[in-house]
């Protein structure tokens, strides 16, 4: 069944596997894709049947004019990044993009979100990372890209003890998919990219919290 009272915004929902999860999201919900470039949004929004807003993540202090039309967001799919394949030691600039895109960005748009959802008792938070950013798996990956994957987790794993009750925060890792920055080669596709990224967005009240999964299974931090 449709429950049109929840709203769910899905940042970087243009392409790729935000985009296979706005699809997948709008069979019970009202969705908004979130994108830098405002005509590859109302393109992909037109297409989808969904909504679209403008919100480039390297311009925080825009965030909030951007969201507050929507009335609420139940469901906050931080899905948007950057593979900036630089030295950080010579690139220092690339180093703030990627900790700006895919932690500062995440933090400050669930600081936004999570009023809304206090009051409405219910909320669910899906940060899209990588095995990139397990320890576990040795931080691999080109320039900053794993350190800042690493504190998205960090940020996940930590967040479920200052979160008011009902809203449930997890990352996943939709694995290597066929995207832009994954490549035509990859062996998955952007909506089996995304079905763990729909799974956390529906989680019970009896689901996980603080957790960090690939194929609805846990993996190592």
């Amino acid at each position: 069944m449709r429950t049109p009272e929840r709203t769910a915004l899905v940042t970087g929902g243009n392409w790729g596997i935000g985009r296979a999860i706005a699809a997948g999201l709008m069979a019970d919900q009202r969705v908004v894709i979130a994108a830098r470039d405002p005509e590859a949004g109302r393109a992909a929004a037109d297409d989808l049947g969904c909504e679209a807003i403008v919100l480039d993540l390297m311009q925080p202090e825009h965030f909030a004019d951007a969201i507050e039309p929507l009335g609420g967001i139940d469901v906050l799919i931080n899905n948007a990044g950057v593979l900036i394949e630089t030295n950080m030691i010579e690139d220092p600039e690339g180093v703030e993009t990627s900790m700006q895109v895919m932690v500062h960005a995440p933090y400050q748009l669930i600081r936004l979100c999570v009023p809304h959802m206090a009051r409405q008792g219910w909320g669910r938070i899906v940060n899209l990372s990588s095995d990139w950013g397990s320890f576990d798996q040795g931080l691999d990956g080109p320039g900053a890209y794993g350190v800042a994957k690493a504190a998205l987790n960090a940020l996940t794993h930590a967040l479920p003890r200052d979160l008011p009750a009902g809203i449930k925060i997890n990352a996943m890792c939709p694995g290597w998919v066929q995207t832009r920055m994954g490549g035509d080669g990859a062996p998955r596709t952007p909506e089996e990219g995304a079905e763990t990224a729909l799974w956390l967005a529906r989680l019970p009240e009896s689901g996980p919290t603080g957790g960090f999964f690939r194929d609805r299974a846990p993996l190592k931090w």
